[in-house]
């Protein structure tokens, strides 16, 4: 992997890794990490490092995490959760991730040398939603996308944390609204670039079905990865395949 470049990008924290041929015109990806692991971007950018990809690689941090974490740390964001998991974390991480990536990306292109090719948006998990949630809004012209334990519906993910924690969330009207926000099943004609979906095949059946169904909506590739669940830690076979599958999309997409 190239020389990290470590910054911030009209108020988003950021790492990028130069491309191929730094000396060539290149494609950029741009992403979003994983609340669970890789949950930071520059573990996002160890797990998935897409090497040999003739773009710029940009790895974004999510709000209420790394740089951005509230005071109080972790703590303070598990507390806003088991007060509202969806009004106090998904929903506003989601909107706010999305509506700053325009002017990160103007600033990006300007700043990163020769990163005037076509543009690709990947994530994983909550940051999945936001790359689905920018694909949606159509604000960048997007050639491709591709998520890895990809949240295609929130409600169903909600069920399976219920599951998880042992908790029950109580839905509202306000919530139940967001949660129709990020239902991309529901909004699959809103994604009109190629997309790539891949899903761990130990994965919740929250992620696994909704995932199928957005792949029988709009045609996306849908690539399974046995003997991984939700998270790709940096250096496992989890990581390396979805980086392999994310590597070779954007590879094929992005020419030009």
């Amino acid at each position: 992997m190239g020389e990290m470049v470590e910054g911030v990008a009209a108020g988003v924290p950021f790492v990028a890794v130069p491309p191929a041929d730094p000396d060539a015109p290149a494609a950029l990806v741009a992403g979003w990490h994983l609340m669970d692991v890789p949950a930071s971007e520059r573990a996002m950018a160890e797990a998935v490092p897409m090497a040999g990809l003739q773009a710029w690689r940009v790895y974004f941090g999510l709000p209420l995490s790394g740089a951005r974490l509230p005071e109080g740390g972790y703590d303070e964001v598990f507390r806003r959760a088991s007060e509202d998991a969806v009004l106090n974390v998904f929903g506003p991480v989601t909107e706010q991730a999305a509506g700053e990536f325009p002017a990160a990306l103007a600033e990006l292109r300007d700043r990163l040398p020769g990163a005037t090719g076509p543009l690709g948006v990947f994530g994983g998990s909550a940051g999945a939603i936001v790359a689905l949630e920018v694909l949606a809004r159509g604000d960048a012209g997007i050639a491709a996308g591709a998520v890895a334990s990809p949240v295609v519906q929130l409600a169903p993910m909600i069920a399976a944390n219920e599951r998880r924690f042992g908790v029950t969330y109580t839905w509202t009207e306000r919530s139940r609204a967001v949660a129709a926000r990020h239902d991309y099943v529901d909004r699959a004609a809103e994604l009109t670039a190629p997309l790539l979906l891949v899903a761990g095949a130990d994965d919740d059946v929250a992620v696994r079905e909704p995932a199928q169904a957005l792949r029988d909506k709009v045609g996306a590739e849908l690539v399974t990865v046995d003997g991984m669940a939700h998270e790709f830690p940096p250096g496992t076979p989890a990581a390396a395949r979805v980086d392999a599958a994310f590597t070779e999309w954007f590879a094929r997409r992005l020419r030009g």
